[in-house]
C-alpha cells in the first residue's frame, strides 16, 4: 500500500474520529465538562484517554464501535499493517478502504463473517 494513500486514509480516520467527538460534545454535558476542565488536551488526546464509561455510553453502541474501529485502524497505520485483511492477510482494495477506512476485512471475508454470525 503506497504511503500517500495510507496518509490520506489516516487523515480521514482522524477527521471521522473528531466528528464523532464533536457530536458527543454537542450532546453530552458531562463530556463537555471533562473537555473544559482539561484544556491542555485536544479531542484526539481526550478520545485516547480513559473517559468515564457513562460518558461513552452517550455515544450509543454504534458510535462506540466506530471509535474503537478507528483507533484500531490508526494503530495499524502506525505498525505498518493498515489495509491488510485480518483474516486472509491479503490487501484490502483501496475502494473498500475509501468507503470504510477502518475496514478489518476484504469484502469476501466480511461476508463470510456476517453469514456465520447471523
Amino acid at each position: 500500500m503506497d504511503q500517500e494513500f495510507v496518509e490520506r486514509m489516516k487523515q480521514k480516520l482522524l477527521d471521522t474520529k473528531a466528528e464523532i467527538l464533536e457530536k458527543l460534545l454537542a450532546e453530552d454535558e458531562e463530556f463537555r465538562d471533562i473537555v473544559e476542565k482539561d484544556d491542555s488536551k485536544d479531542l484526539a488526546d481526550i478520545a485516547s484517554s480513559d473517559i468515564d464509561k457513562i460518558t461513552l455510553e452517550a455515544l450509543g453502541t454504534q458510535e462506540i464501535r466506530r471509535l474503537r474501529l478507528i483507533e484500531s485502524a490508526l494503530a495499524r497505520v502506525e505498525n505498518g499493517k493498515y489495509g491488510i485483511c485480518l483474516k486472509s492477510d491479503k490487501p484490502i482494495p483501496k475502494e473498500r478502504l475509501e468507503a470504510i477506512p477502518y475496514a478489518l476485512y476484504r469484502i469476501e471475508e466480511q461476508n463470510e463473517f456476517e453469514r456465520k454470525n447471523r
